[in-house]
């Protein structure tokens, strides 16, 4: 059953799945427009102290490879892998954001959403749409961070500004070069096709993108602080 979220709902993560090594979808799309989604790695002081964690097409892996940019897929406009057992202890909170490259604002999107997969099966979605946004050019939109274990956060927050705003907002450098060529990226092998959970029922489920199917049934958040 999946779990569905309101703007600033939080809920821990055990509430929702066991599952550590988890599939986040996001869509979002909008008249002629095209968007940049990132996952920022934040310290406690909800800053990106180490600009390794920030997660987006130039820099598709932490250098863990707790955190991985794998491409659009299964009706989502971006996706990663997250594999929390692997996030450093340096790493207090992932933000999971989009902005927009070129013309529009954020009123202009259509309906979108930010979904949690635990083991090909969606648990938990968030969605939004442009009616809560004016001139806005980026959106806050989830947020994974500690406390007393992991949480999840429906942030819906928007932001005046782009990409490079945004990164200085949360501390980080922005490079002045935009003609500089883009890393090339460690070799990650093919993204993982779909399986459903294996094992007993009170074991984490493995990692799996989710298959194309109709929605599932939908439950209210729980609440969390």
């Amino acid at each position: 059953m999946v779990t569905q979220f309101k703007r600033g709902q939080k809920a821990r993560l055990t509430d929702l799945t066991l599952g550590t090594d988890l599939y986040v979808g996001v869509q979002i799309s909008g008249p002629g427009m095209v968007f940049d989604i990132s996952c920022f790695g934040l310290d406690a002081a909800e800053q990106l102290s180490d600009d390794r964690y920030f997660v987006f097409y130039n820099q598709p892996a932490s250098p863990e490879g707790a955190l991985r940019l794998l491409g659009a897929q299964a009706g989502d406009t971006e996706s990663f892998r997250i594999t929390l057992d692997k996030v450093p202890p340096s790493i207090d909170r992932l933000a999971f954001t989009a902005t927009i490259d070129g013309e529009g604002t954020m009123s202009q999107a259509a309906p979108g959403y930010l979904r949690i997969v635990a083991g090909g099966e969606e648990v938990a979605r968030y969605s939004f749409d442009g009616s809560a946004f004016t001139t806005e050019r980026a959106l806050m939109i989830g947020d994974f961070y500690r406390k007393d274990g992991w949480r999840f956060a429906a942030v819906g927050q928007g932001f005046d500004g782009g990409l490079a705003a945004l990164l200085r907002h949360f501390g980080g450098e922005v490079e002045e070069d935009a003609e500089d060529a883009a890393p090339e990226p460690e070799p990650q092998g093919a993204a993982p096709g779909f399986a459903p959970p294996g094992g007993q029922a009170a074991a984490p489920p493995a990692f799996a993108p989710p298959p194309t199917s109709a929605p599932a049934p939908t439950a209210p958040a729980p609440a969390a602080a």
